[in-house]
Formats: structure tokens, sequence, C-alpha cells
């Protein structure tokens, strides 16, 4: 088949919506969007080439100014974010790769009720918007215009009570939110107004507390808060187990001190501590006073935390004083000491490889790195050093291709890359054949879209990117779960 021909079957198959090639895994069920159809089930032939072609799903804000769509989540409905038209400012919309709408205008005029914080419990989305007249308080929204409501109004007034670190723990949402003007405290709901209270235990009688944030594991939920009380400021990481039991803390400092990066990995929770110093510590707690435990201190602050095959992987690396010293690395932690150490010297010697973009795809861990050979370019790991290798040189040369957004979906990984003659646009790596792959620019020629915020919401992956006639709008690349693909080499 030639080019056009290729490209022209291409469109097609995206303008169809059957963008990807079939096959089955345990992500192969439809997750919401476009129907399949009878004739597409019951298809015995050959699957269809990958579709490369992305489309804009709409022009939200007509012209050259961009309605920017930010917080892309995955809703039960269709996609849920928040967007910008120039008449109603920014406020929820969704897709469902057909049909792009507003939500609700809940502040009326161009002021925007800036929704934030989107968060997936069941088959509603909660978010923090501000109305005009209650302030910014929490709501909710099934994907339907009449299901996005306001829940609860905790701060009565036009200040609001700023929900914030939504978290989703054992079937409710967690979140933290300042309802008197005294400072903030933790609530939970079941999505009604009856059904909000607040938390009690954390704080002493008499305290003020501040810097929440939540972090839950499989069988608690964390949370980072300090007071100020007789002894100065006191910082504390306690857990919930979900039931009316008081809080445990597991820990607890006094003085100028941080707690950071909390990274849930199984039934561990992995954080960063430091206490006013250069270095940072890297902590891991089992929901325990007695296991809760520093592992090891690092001079410069660990990066990228993310859990993979049962461990946290992170880029850091050992003072310049100390033997073994490689710069910025990979490194991976068990959990315990011995087990916290190097996984390759991806850049030999005393310079930083600098991983970046951790993600996972297929039992692989992907991220950006540059060996100083090939620049900034596309790696991947199993955890080992035989095992971390080039995944793919993108951009043949010392410059590299600088990968960035990097997102796993069904046995393929989604990420932006920078090419001589393309610019910064999206590219496609599948798993199973190893090969990366350029989607159609979206900016033609050397300019670029710099497309972002890869998710996957039913048959179509989203994403936002800037083709310079339109502004930054919502895109959508249709596709289905893997098998054989027939892209060809990378180009």
């Amino acid at each position: 088949m030639g080019a056009r021909s290729r490209r022209a079957a291409c469109l097609l198959v995206s303008m169809l919506w059957l963008g990807a090639c079939g096959g089955a895994n345990d992500d192969d069920s439809p997750l919401a969007g476009p129907a399949q159809s009878s004739s597409e089930e019951g298809a015995t032939a050959a699957p269809p080439s990958c579709g490369i072609v992305a489309k804009r799903t709409k022009d939200i804000r007509p012209g050259r100014a961009s309605s920017d769509p930010r917080g892309l989540l995955h809703g039960a409905a269709g996609l849920v974010f928040s967007s910008d038209d120039g008449r109603h400012g920014r406020e929820p919309w969704s897709s469902t790769g057909r049909d792009t709408r507003l939500l609700r205008d809940i502040r009326g005029g161009q002021s925007g009720s800036d929704p934030t914080s989107f968060t997936r419990l069941g088959d509603t989305v909660f978010f923090a918007a501000d109305d005009g007249v209650h302030g910014r308080e929490l709501w909710k929204t099934d994907g339907s215009s009449a299901g996005t409501q306001w829940v609860v109004d905790l701060r009565p007034g036009a200040l609001g009570s700023e929900p914030d670190s939504l978290t989703v723990f054992q079937g409710r949402l967690y979140f933290t939110a300042d309802s008197s003007g005294h400072g903030r405290e933790l609530w939970r709901t079941d999505g009604s107004s009856d059904g909000t209270v607040r938390v009690m235990g954390l704080i002493p009688d008499g305290s003020e507390c501040y810097g929440l944030q939540l972090a839950a594991t499989s069988g608690f939920l964390y949370v980072r808060y300090g007071y100020s009380g007789h002894n100065g400021d006191t910082l504390r990481l306690a857990r919930l187990d979900g039931t009316p039991s008081e809080p445990v803390v597991v820990l607890e400092v006094v003085g100028d001190n941080s707690i950071e990066a909390m990274t849930p990995v199984g039934d561990l929770l992995y954080f960063l501590h430091n206490n006013d110093e250069s270095e940072w510590s890297l902590f891991v707690t089992n929901g325990s006073p007695a296991g809760t435990r520093g592992l090891r201190l690092f001079p410069d602050k660990p990066h990228d935390l993310t859990a993979f095959a049962g461990k946290l992987y992170f880029a850091s690396g050992v003072g310049p004083y100390e033997a073994g010293y490689a710069g910025d690395e990979l490194w991976r932690s068990d959990g315990t000491s011995r087990g916290t150490a190097l996984v390759k010297d991806i850049l030999p010697g005393k310079e930083d490889a600098s991983p970046r973009g951790l993600a996972t795809l297929d039992g692989k861990l992907y991220f950006s790195a540059d060996d100083g050979v090939h620049g900034r370019e596309l790696w991947r790991s199993d955890g080992t050093p035989s095992g971390t290798v080039l995944a793919q040189d993108i951009q043949p040369g010392p410059l590299g291709s600088a990968p960035d957004s990097l997102s796993g979906h069904a046995g393929r990984l989604f990420f932006s890359a920078d090419t001589t003659g393309r610019g910064r646009e999206a590219w496609m790596y599948e798993a199973r054949s190893g090969l990366a792959t350029a989607l159609d620019d979206v900016a033609p020629g050397p300019a670029s879209s710099s497309p972002s915020s890869f998710v996957r919401s039913g048959w179509a992956l989203y994403f936002s990117a800037d083709d310079g006639v339109s502004g930054r709008e919502l895109w959508a690349l249709s596709f289905r779960s893997p098998g054989p693909c027939t892209i060809g080499p990378a180009r």
C-alpha cells in the first residue's frame, strides 16, 4: 500500500472510530464512548492498521484563542474536563468523542467556576468549583447536565470551604476543607449533603491545622498535617482505617520539617522527609509507628516516585562524597534499607541521566533518560540492570527527542516527542512490537502542537494540543485494545 493510500485508510479508520487493532487483554472491555456495531463484533477479517490520525473533537473556543482543556479524567459516561469557551469562562465539560459539550454553566458570565480536582468514585466525578455565591465548594457530576450538582455548603457565605486533596478510600470520598475560617479539617462524603461529615480526632483541641495532604494505600488512609501548639509547630503523619476508631499517629516531628511525595505501593506508603537540611530521607510505613522508618538519605531530593511491580521506583543519587556516586539515576526500594539501591547507572560516571516521567505499561517501566550518546530518549526497565535498556532512539544523534507526558493505555505508551522537521508531536510506542510510531502532525511541518495529558476514555485516547490555528483544544485518537499492529517502523 502506498503512503497516500495508507494515510487515507488510517483517516477512514479514525473517522469510523475503529482506530487500533483488535485483540484481548485484561483491559479489553469497553469503557465509555461510541458504541460498537454488530458488524465489528462479528468481524473475522484481518484487523485494520492502527490509527495514527487524531482529530479535534470540537473547536470549543472558536478562533485562535485556546479553550485550554485541563484535568482530563475518564468518567462513567465519557471524558470529564474543564475548558473555557470564551463565553462561560472555565466550566466543566464532557466528551464521548462524537459529542463534546458544556456540562453546566455553574457560574454565570465569563468568570467561570474554575472546576478543579476531578476525582472519580464509582459512577460519580467529584470536583471543587465556585458558583460565585457560595464560594468554592464540593460538586459532583454523573456526566449529564442535570446530574452536575452542588454537594454541600460547608462554609456559608461567599468565601467557601475550598475543598482540596480529594481522595477515594473504601468507597467514600475524603477531602480537606476549611468550614469555619479556623484552619483546614478532614471530611468524608458519600456524595450527599447529609452524608458529608467531619472526621474527628486528628487535631488537638485549641490547635489550628495546616498543610493537610491525603494518600490511600490498600488498607489505610494517611493524613499529613501540621498544627501550632504550646511546643511550637508539630508535623504529623497519621493513618485511619475507615472505622470510628481513633487515628494512629505513625510519625510526629517538632520544628521546621516537611513530608512530601506520599506514594502508595500496595500496603506500604513511601514518602520524603526533610528536617530543614539540604538532604532528604526516603521513609516507608506499614501503618504502625514501629513500622515507620527511614531507608536512606539523599543529598538531592528524589523525584518521580512511582509504584511498579510491588516496589517503589524513583530517580536520585547518593552524595558525591559517597562510594559509588553515579549522579541522578534510576533507583528502586522494596521497603528495606538494603533493598533501596541503584537499578542502573544509565550515564556511566558522575553525570546525570536524570530519568523523568516514569510510567508503567504491561510489566515494564518507561521513562525518558539521557545516556550521553543518544540524548534524552525513551527507555524501559523490568527492574534489573540488564533489563534497563533504550526502548527507541526516536531522534538519532546526541540531542534526543526528549519524550514527555508518558502515559500507558492498553498495550501502548503515548507521549510527546520533539524531532527534526516535525517539532513536538504525539507518538505511540507499542509494547508488543517494540516500535514507536508518530501520530500524524496536529501542527503541520516543523511547528509543535505540544500535546499533553494523554487519557483513555472509551474507544478514544484524548489529549490537548495546539494546531497553530485553533489554539489549544481537545483532540482524540480512536483505538482498541492491542493486537498485532501493521503500522510499520518508526517514521
